[in-house]
Formats: structure tokens, C-alpha cells, sequence
């Protein structure tokens, strides 16, 4: 993401911003929220004055307009951001309009900005300069490899093949040769990740087979496979490492610790109403707001309160693991400096 912020009166004013993928769409969606008002060069549907024969054809043509927001859709695997708003500034004032906003579309965008919004667009912004980690989870005849994302790891294949004593060599083989055939291409950090032993074969090969290879290669290692291997690698702060993304591994971090909070009896607050009446009495540490939940003027609210009594506030993505469990919780909670009851 490419960012130019203008001078803001009281956190209000307007920022220009331009998505360079699919990472930034991600981001750009938590940025543009119902009433802000978005600028930007659209297709416009007008009277083709020259069709004489048949006067209702209209062609499109570019135009800018300004759009009061009424809300955003963001559609991971078309890689577009849909804005739905009136138009307020340009042709057709008082029309619906929708912005269909693709990497390489600049926007601009005025708002109220909080403080959250602003690290986002610094994160975003430090993100665009680093090329994107891969994370193979592999385990006896099985493996799958991971991108990961703003918005939390996506699968980009994943193989399987015969295993156990009965396995012939050959099959084993040959999936470790498609195995190594496939990251090859890959030229960015990598990490190798998994269960066992069966990784430092894969990474053995891969050497062997990539002596001329620049970007870090990281062997992690897992108590399960799949998935859940790649969140246990977050949380081992191994992005940190590669990128400083602190936000994934910040996500499995302040989960795992609310869970154990809550298995020992510990201070913490879920849920709405006790998360308020924490802030109330001054007892939040960390704040934990699922980004589902931003829209919502009660969350709002919330996440405000708890800015101005600086307490450390973490979004986490609803499509990553650790945002899934905290949904389950009514999507806000609360790590306490001390308890409340």
C-alpha cells in the first residue's frame, strides 16, 4: 500500500491511498467504513448523444466521483473491494453507485481516523515492501503449503501420497521430488514446518536442489500438522523474524493468554457487557475486538473507551483461527490489570 496523509484537523481529514494487492484490499476494507466519504476515477454509465436509432444506449465513461459510504463487501478469491454508496460529489448527485476497487486503483478517503486506522495504514504501508512468506507444513505423506496473508494464512495446495511401513520407496520418492518441485518456485522466505522428522529430508533436498537461493529459509518445528501447525508457527513469532508483522503472531499470543486466563480463574472479561464494565472501572489491559464486530457503534464505542485510557487494542481477523475462537466469545474481550469481582 502506498499512503499520502494530509494535514488531519482533530484525527478528520483526508488520505490518499493506493491498493498494490489483495493484502491491501484487506486493509482498505476496515479502513472505509459506512458515512466516510470515498473519491475515486469510476466508470459512469451516460447518454450516447451520437445513437440517434436508438437513443437509450448509454456507453461509460471515466469519471470521479465522491461517494458517501453505506457499506463494503471485500471478495477474497475475485480480489475486489465493492464500495455501495450515494454519489455527493460528480454526475448524478443523489445516485447509488458502486466502486469496484482492484489492486493499482487509487482512492481517497475522508474521514475521522483513529489511532487503530492509522497503524493500520502504517502496517499496510511497511507490509507493501516485503515479499510474501510461505509456510510448508509437511508430515508423513502429506503436505500443504500456506501463504500468509493480512487477513491470516490461505492453503495454496496441498499433496498426499502412501505412507507408513507398507509404503513403497519409490512413492515416498517421488512425493518428496513433487514436493520439492513445487517450492522451488517460490523465491521468497520460506518456512519449513512440521512434526517429526520428515521435514529435515524435504529441506535437505531443497538445498541440494536450490544452492544459489537468497531468501531466508526457516525450519520450524510443530507438535501437529496442517493448519494448526501454521497457527503454532505465528505464535513462535517466526514472522516477526522474517518481515516484523507483528500482527498474526500478536493475535495467537493474546488468544492463547485469554484462554488461560480464563481456565485459571484469572483477571479477564467477554462479552459486551462485561468488557464495558471493565472499562468502566478503569481494569483494561488489552482490549480484543474481532473485526466483524468494528461497524457495530457498541464495539465502537468500546474500542474509544479504551483508547483513551491507552490500553493496547488488538483486531483480530475473523478468518484466522485465533478470531474464530474469540467469535465463540461473543467476539470482545478484555485481559485485566486486576480483577473486578
Amino acid at each position: 500500500m502506498k499512503a499520502e496523509i494530509g494535514e488531519l484537523q482533530r484525527s478528520y481529514g483526508e488520505i490518499h491511498l493506493f491498493p498494490e494487492n489483495s493484502d491491501d484490499l484487506w486493509h482498505l476494507h476496515h479502513l472505509i467504513n459506512p458515512g466516510c466519504l470515498v473519491f475515486a476515477t469510476t466508470l459512469r454509465s451516460v447518454e450516447g448523444t451520437q445513437d440517434k436509432i436508438r437513443p437509450e444506449k448509454q456507453e461509460k465513461r471515466p469519471v470521479r466521483l465522491g461517494i458517501r459510504v453505506e457499506d463494503v463487501e471485500f471478495h477474497e478469491y475475485s480480489i475486489r473491494l465493492r464500495v455501495f454508496g450515494v454519489i455527493e460529489s460528480g454526475v448524478d448527485t443523489g445516485s447509488h453507485h458502486t466502486l469496484n476497487l482492484e489492486p493499482g486503483f487509487e482512492i481517497s478517503v475522508i474521514k475521522a481516523w483513529s489511532a487503530n486506522d492509522l497503524e493500520r495504514i502504517e502496517r499496510a504501508v511497511k507490509g507493501s515492501n516485503a515479499e510474501a512468506i510461505h509456510i510448508l507444513v509437511i508430515e508423513e505423506g502429506e503436505a500443504e503449503l500456506y501463504r500468509v496473508h493480512s487477513f491470516g494464512p490461505k492453503q495454496i495446495w496441498s499433496l498426499a501420497a502412501g505412507s507408513g511401513k507398507t509404503a513403497e520407496l519409490s512413492s515416498r520418492e517421488v512425493f518428496s521430488e513433487t514436493v520439492i518441485s513445487q517450492i522451488s518456485a517460490i523465491t521468497g522466505p520460506l518456512v519449513i514446518a512440521g512434526p517429526g522428522f520428515v521435514k529435515e529430508e524435504i529441506i535437505a533436498k531443497y538445498r541440494r536442489n536450490n544452492p544459489s537461493r537468497t531468501a531466508p529459509l526457516v525450519i520450524g518445528d510443530t507438535r501437529t500438522g496442517g493448519r494448526r501447525a501454521v497457527q503454532e508457527i505465528i505464535g513462535q513469532g517466526i514472522l516477526e523474524k522474517l518481515n516484523g508483522d507483528l500482527q498474526l503472531a500478536r493475535e495467537v499470543t493474546c488468544l492463547d493468554e485469554l484462554m488461560r486466563r480464563i481456565g485459571k480463574d484469572e483477571p479477564v472479561a467477554y462479552g459486551s457487557a462485561d468488557v464495558r464494565e471493565a472499562i468502566s472501572c478503569g481494569a483494561v489491559q488489552t482490549l480484543l475486538v474481532t473485526d466483524s464486530l468494528l461497524r457495530e457503534p457498541e464495539i465502537a464505542g468500546i474500542i474509544r473507551q479504551a483508547e483513551e485510557m491507552r490500553s493496547e487494542v488488538v483486531i483480530f481477523s475473523s478468518r484466522f483461527e485465533p478470531g474464530e475462537r474469540l467469535s465463540g466469545l461473543g467476539g470482545v474481550a478484555a485481559l485485566l490489570r486486576y480483577n473486578i469481582r
